[in-house]
């Protein structure tokens, strides 16, 4: 990685929502976090596979979407970060929106960093593609498929585009950020033998 202008990873904004330390351990001391040692994260990875081969002509038309594309990799030249989505639907008012599918049930809200997800995602859409995203989905597979909407707001892009910065700051300067103690995720983290 080029350390003057590094390109993180739409999953590196999701660690370090968890804990800034992740971004210190993984990038400045090049420890792995063996996500890919992890069983749920394998079962996920194959669901996640299976899933996205089913239907692939459906359209959902309740929506509005018109086509859609999968598993598209995008990057920001701009924020210097990328990732592979989904789905991008491409819906009749002109606009496109990210389509996330979870192997999980939804209980009743969106976690934060679904939310960064989908935020991460708009923006490579409008980014790479010039057209307006003001909402996005999450597919749900263990409740039934359900498809649960969330709005794209200007506060919440300014918001993680923040974090971003904080990221690459890290980075490129080597500075050792302040850890969010929780003891439960503390407890169940990768680092928690080298964390000070």
């Amino acid at each position: 990685m080029d350390d003057k202008n590094p390109i993180i990873n739409i999953s590196d904004v999701l660690e370090y929502e968890f804990c800034p330390r992740f971004i210190y351990f993984i990038y400045c001391l090049d420890i792995p976090q063996h996500e890919e040692l992890r069983f749920k994260v394998l079962e996920g990875r194959e669901i996640h596979k299976k899933v996205t081969q089913v239907n692939r002509n459906y359209i959902r038309k309740k929506i509005g979407a018109q086509s859609r594309e999968f598993d598209v990799f995008l990057a920001s030249q701009k924020y210097h970060f990328k990732g592979i989505l989904d789905e991008i639907l491409f819906l009749n008012d002109g606009k496109a929106a990210p389509l996330e599918y979870k192997f999980a049930e939804y209980k009743d809200n969106l976690f934060r960093t679904t939310k960064s997800q989908l935020i991460l995602q708009s923006i490579l859409i409008e980014e790479n593609y010039g057209k307006k995203v003001d909402r996005s989905f999450v597919c749900y597979v263990r409740s039934n498929h359900k498809l649960v909407e969330m709005d794209i707001r200007q506060s919440d892009v300014d918001k993680v585009k923040a974090e971003i910065s904080d990221i690459l700051n890290i980075i490129r300067t080597g500075f050792y950020p302040k850890t969010k103690k929780n003891i439960n995720k503390c407890t169940d983290c990768c680092y928690r033998n080298i964390c000070t």
